[in-house]
């Protein structure tokens, strides 16, 4: 066998948190050939018990063990952890305990890192954001996987190849907290205008698109602020555009059906929740935010 056709090792894998995110990635490491384990509670985890698998909404599979608690004896390559970030303390001790060689955790936050750092053990903490678009329907995996110019995002490069070669495009980066960060300022924005849409059945209109056009703005020079670099380089770039050209951006995109389409399957309390992560750590008044933070 040449070395261009010796198969990738077999990882031991578990997920915790098998929402849309954490089904996708166990329905693609378990089809990449890889021994997963989700770990879930209540509903979810009946279904998956009965399936024994993860089911799409079209009809595949693949196979999955399934827990309820995971099992800390346990010598995991990789632990996948991707509940929200609010339900992450409750997980810390039994993360701290756990026999894994990484634990990666992957969600939507502007918080700092380091106290996950601190509970796991930094030599095996990694950190991901997924380019993924998923939700669970009646039981089943709808998810679309995004490959056109964006990719999941972790800090390792190990595992930014096993999550490829999985069919999940990912990239690694070596500074999650700014990359984290300034997501989240983009994103708040980005998302506002796009359920704003999807409620009203017509993008946003020139006032509102300003409006949040300064929300951007001051998301990403908290960043700055907070010592941070705004990455990826675009993103710095768009940041400090005017506030008019901002808000055409916005204005435009609203009118876009897959941009509405995408922004609706996004958790509805996200924004919030980031802008007050945001108001949080502010070293100074952030109104713009404050002004477009849902009630």
């Amino acid at each position: 066998m040449t070395p261009a056709t010796i198969p990738p090792p077999r990882l031991r894998i578990a997920v915790i948190g098998p929402g849309g995110i954490g089904s996708t990635f166990a329905f693609q490491l378990s089809r990449a050939g890889h021994d997963v384990t989700v770990v879930a509670r209540g509903a979810r985890l009946e279904c998956l018990r009965r399936d024994r698998a993860i089911v799409t909404t079209t009809g595949e599979h693949a196979a999955v063990h399934v827990a309820e608690v995971l099992d800390t004896t346990v010598s995991w390559d990789l632990v996948l952890v991707t509940v929200l970030v609010s339900e992450t303390d409750v997980l810390l001790p039994r993360l701290a305990d756990c026999a894994a060689d990484a634990i990666m955790f992957m969600f939507n936050t502007f918080q700092p890192l380091d106290h996950l750092r601190d509970a796991v053990g930094a030599h095996r903490t990694v950190f991901g954001f997924p380019a993924v678009v998923a939700s669970i329907r009646d039981g089943r995996l709808e998810s679309d996987i995004l490959r056109r110019g964006v990719a999941s995002t972790v800090s390792e490069k190990r595992w930014a190849t096993v999550f490829s070669d999985a069919g999940i495009p990912a990239a690694a980066h070596p500074d999650m907290q700014s990359w984290l960060r300034t997501h989240a300022a983009f994103i708040v924005p980005v998302l506002l205008a796009g359920l704003s849409a999807h409620r009203s059945g017509h993008g946003v209109d020139r006032r509102e698109a300003t409006v949040l056009a300064h929300a951007l703005r001051e998301g990403l020079g908290l960043v700055r602020r907070l010592g941070n670099t705004v990455t990826p380089g675009p993103i710095g770039v768009l940041g400090r555009l005017p506030v008019p050209m901002i808000a055409t951006l916005l204005w435009m995109a609203t009118r876009i059906p897959a941009f509405i389409r995408t922004s609706s399957v996004a958790p509805p309390d996200e924004p919030a929740v980031l802008i007050d992560e945001m108001i949080s750590l502010a070293p100074q008044d952030i109104p713009a935010l404050r002004a477009v933070r849902p009630r």
